[in-house]
């Protein structure tokens, strides 16, 4: 059971305490409680044992079947449906029965019970309400849809996140949102997956009535005694009743959709946008089609591997074992990196200290975390306590307090071994100093260290508040308890660790400096800079090689690939001269407005391309990827392929439709993979030559 259990009824009143046991007029089976107060009303609650969070399943829609069944034979004053965990009402299906589907029909199947289900409860004679705080979301929306009235709390957040999923709704809500809100609204909803919170979802007719909980039962009977009409459909559903104005309306998301997910990569958005143009003037007949739809879809390469990364992300948190004790954090070094760190961290509800010599660059740094706080906080209060948290500290005091130092200056091997060995000396008994190098190895940087055992690797990725990778990088004296409060602190600050050996470049910066390095090579083969970031999106990378280049920055670029082409045994393509010369004259990419692009208000002017590209640009480019993944994999610098895989996804945008390098590799072929590699040594060099790691993959 969950730690939050209705404990006591007094005429239809009922109160959120602590503790096991059951109230008053309570009957307990499952996942669901039955409980009737003074006026008769029936409550359900819902508690899924040795669960922190309600998730629809199949026991749980069977046994709700057969209390649908009881109340059609002896029906209550009403029904409420009430979750009786912390967490929220119902955060969407359990996606375990999603993966590894393979069979459209058997799905079907399923669905046609759990729809069956969901029927019933809409069709009760008696009104039902759902009371949703917390998380409500997918499947546990649909459910709340099939109830007459719903009562949110405030700080619910209700939303469709399965487009995320290479899916759509599928429990009927597809045609139940379209039918109760603003159509157009219900589809912007399903294609962004963007949730509403309470009061938005008030103002769009999602939500009956907004509350606080001291006030769910007087909600409660205000709605069962019909003081708040249920809505109805407006003059805007009236006119999507028509076919032309559906099929206006959907050319309009058709082209909208196409500039964020190519339909061959992604045909989620597309399946629902169909299915509401085809059928949104019929909601029964819509909902028949949806359960076909989301069977086709989930059985699919796109939703199998977007639910498999989802399981991924689950496995890195899983990863942090235990707690920590990290509550201050100093950061030294204020520029983009380091600053962004510390603006993240003190979000998160830490105490942190930024010190830099440079009393322009800590300036600059917390300018930008204003801005941060005030687009993510949620309102002007938190941001402020963010802010507060945030502390400037140019003579680097806060170093002697701090829990966890990070250091975040330039890739270069003497200063931070400097700047280590200064902080080591100020810093308290116990406390863990972590290094923000993208390339070097820890072994390096260790030296001279009186307490190596704690000290290991924090690898944040640019923009830190986008990024939700972190490479947790070990070393063979880093303390087992050290890399398991790194792990637990970076799944505190709500980043996902991935825990990585040292070794030059780590595994993501490892994997995608032959991508970038082949790229430049193209460009040096007068292959314009548009159709090789062209031949990578049309692979499915959210940004071209090229683009990417300009944004990390051509020097940062050349300087990962100094310390890999000198710290590694296999061949990497050279950097162009030209290249080379770019940065000498100081066109470093977008941050000088200049690079392998022209940049004006930050963004790359491109020029219209001639032709589509050839098919052998995007081998070029991915397959040194996957092949440094492989050696990695091989060497040991990260344990399995799941986390090689998230690692790449999650940290360098590898197409997540794909699910990862190595699953990317895995239904190809491996067999044909590597023969690709070889094909291309044969044409263009040693640098693409297999490594001996796909001989035992």
């Amino acid at each position: 059971m969950g730690t939050a259990v209705w404990t006591a009824i007094d005429g239809g009143r009922l109160e959120l305490g602590h503790g096991q046991g059951q109230g008053q007029g309570e009957a307990a089976s499952g996942c669901w409680r039955q409980m009737r107060d003074a006026e008769g009303v029936l409550w359900l609650l819902l508690d899924q044992p040795d669960a922190s969070t309600n998730r629809l399943d199949e026991a749980m829609l069977e046994e709700l079947d057969l209390i649908l069944a009881e109340i059609e034979r002896a029906p209550p004053k009403g029904v409420v449906i009430r979750s009786m965990k912390r967490s929220g009402f119902i955060a969407g299906a359990d996606l375990g029965i999603f993966r590894a589907a393979s069979d459209a029909r058997a799905v079907e199947a399923k669905l046609r019970r759990a729809h069956a289900v969901v029927d019933r409860l809409a069709a009760l004679p008696v009104p039902t309400v759902a009371v949703m705080h917390g998380f409500c979301l997918g499947g546990g929306l649909e459910l709340a849809l099939a109830c007459r009235y719903r009562i949110a709390l405030g700080g619910a957040s209700l939303g469709f996140p399965e487009i995320q999923l290479g899916l759509h709704p599928g429990l009927g809500g597809t045609a139940r949102l379209t039918r109760l809100i603003d159509p157009l609204d219900a589809m912007t909803m399903m294609l962004t997956g963007r949730p509403k919170q309470a009061r938005a979802a008030r103002r769009a007719g999602l939500v009956d009535v907004v509350t606080e909980e001291r006030h769910v039962a007087a909600a409660v009977r205000a709605v069962l005694a019909g003081t708040h009409a249920p809505r109805r459909p407006g003059w805007r559903h009236r006119i999507f009743t028509t076919t032309l104005a559906r099929r206006l309306a959907a050319h309009r998301m058709h082209k909208e959709t196409r500039r964020r997910a190519p339909a061959e990569h992604y045909p989620a958005p597309y399946a629902l946008i169909d299915l509401w143009e085809s059928l949104g003037g019929d909601p029964a007949a819509m909902q028949a089609a949806e359960i076909s739809s989301f069977s086709r879809l989930l059985v699919g390469p796109t939703a199998q591997n977007l639910v498999r990364l989802f399981f991924l992300r689950e496995k890195l948190k899983a990863g942090a074992k235990g707690g920590h004790d990290i509550a201050h954090v100093h950061v030294l070094g204020a520029g983009a990196m380091g600053g962004d760190i510390a603006a993240w961290c003190a979000l998160r509800g830490l105490s942190v200290t930024l010190a830099d010599t440079n009393p322009q660059a800590l300036g600059r740094a917390v300018r930008r975390a204003a801005a941060l706080f005030q687009r993510r906080a949620g309102g002007s209060l938190a941001a402020r306590d963010a802010m507060d948290r945030l502390v400037p500290d140019p003579k680097g005091v806060g170093a002697a307090q701090a829990d966890l130092v990070i250091e975040a200056v330039p890739e270069n091997l003497d200063l931070k071994r400097e700047i280590h060995a200064a902080l080591e000396s100020r810093m308290k008994d116990g406390a863990i100093l972590a290094t923000n190098t993208s390339s070097l190895r820890l072994e390096d940087l260790r030296a001279g260290l009186r307490c190596p055992e704690r000290f290991i690797g924090l690898h944040f990725f640019n923009p830190v508040a986008q990024m939700q990778l972190v490479e947790v990088v070990s070393h063979d004296e880093a303390a087992p308890e050290t890399l398991d409060a790194a792990r637990a602190f970076t799944v505190a600050i709500d980043r996902l660790p991935a825990l990585v050996r040292s070794a030059p470049g780590f595994l993501v910066n490892r994997a995608l400096t032959p991508y970038l390095l082949e790229a430049l090579v193209l460009l040096d083969e007068k292959i314009a800079p548009e159709t090789i970031d062209a031949a990578a999106e049309g692979f499915g990378m959210p940004m071209g090689p090229i683009a990417l280049a300009d944004q990390v920055g051509l020097d940062v670029c050349l300087e990962v690939a100094r310390v890999l082409r000198h710290g590694l045994p296999q061949p990497f393509a050279e950097v162009p001269a030209a290249i080379e010369q770019k940065v000498g004259r100081g066109e470093l990419g977008r941050k000088t407005g200049k690079g392998l692009y022209t940049y004006k208000n930050g963004k790359p002017q491109k020029r219209a391309r001639a032709a589509e590209p050839d098919p052998e640009i995007a081998d070029r480019l991915i397959l040194p990827l996957v092949n440094a993944c492989v050696a990695c994999l091989r060497e040991g610098v990260a344990s399995d392929e799941e986390t090689v895989d998230a690692a790449l996804v999650l940290g360098a945008g590898f197409a997540p439709f794909r699910g990862g390098p190595l699953r990317y590799a895995r239904t190809r072929g491996v067999a044909e993979t590597a023969a690709a590699l070889g094909r291309l040594a044969v044409r263009h060099g040693d640098r693409f030559a297999p490594d001996p790691g796909w001989e035992t993959l």
